[in-house]
């Protein structure tokens, strides 16, 4: 059976990551881009991060450039965006595809564990998905959810035992 943590993605730098490295860790993975009206929501990811890293949380952002053309940049010049506006300190990987064919078989994954009432596409950047320790996909989050609603399910997710 495939978990989370059976998957591999890329840096920005283009080099493999495990999902694995991340076991026993409560994790928000969110599709992003530099110019969407919901790119403020950077800010409040950050914030999230900065309160419960230490505690166990990490944050994913997959940039994408599917919807409006919104994320047209580089690699690099994603994570100068990033850096320079939103001062991240989470991880921001490599551009993918969430969507059709070419899509990042993570988020294929990740969609058909927690589609919504209308599906399982993703529908606009910045939808979030919740994992909990055990690697389960705990709830998936839209994009006008901001991070901030989010707080009370990280923090009870935080506060499970890990997995052995």
């Amino acid at each position: 059976m495939t978990t989370i943590y059976d998957f591999t993605v890329e840096d920005a730098q283009g080099k493999s990551v495990a999902l694995s490295q991340y076991k026993n860790k409560v994790m928000i993975i969110v599709n992003t881009a530099s110019k969407c009206g919901f790119t403020p929501q950077y800010k409040e990811l950050q914030s999230l991060y900065e309160a419960w890293h230490d505690k166990g949380l990490e944050i994913l952002a997959f940039p994408c450039n599917q919807f409006a053309g919104q994320e047209s940049g580089t690699n690099e010049e994603i994570q100068e965006f990033c850096q320079v506006n939103f001062g991240l300190t989470f991880p921001v990987f490599a551009k993918i595809n969430v969507n059709g064919k070419d899509s990042h078989p993570l988020y294929k994954y990740l969609r058909s564990k927690k589609g919504t009432r209308l599906g399982s596409q993703i529908k606009w950047n910045f939808t979030k998905f919740l994992i909990a320790k055990d690697g389960s996909i705990f709830k998936r989050f839209e994009p006008n959810t901001n991070p901030e609603e989010m707080a009370p399910f990280v923090e009870a997710l935080l506060k499970e035992k890990d997995v052995a």
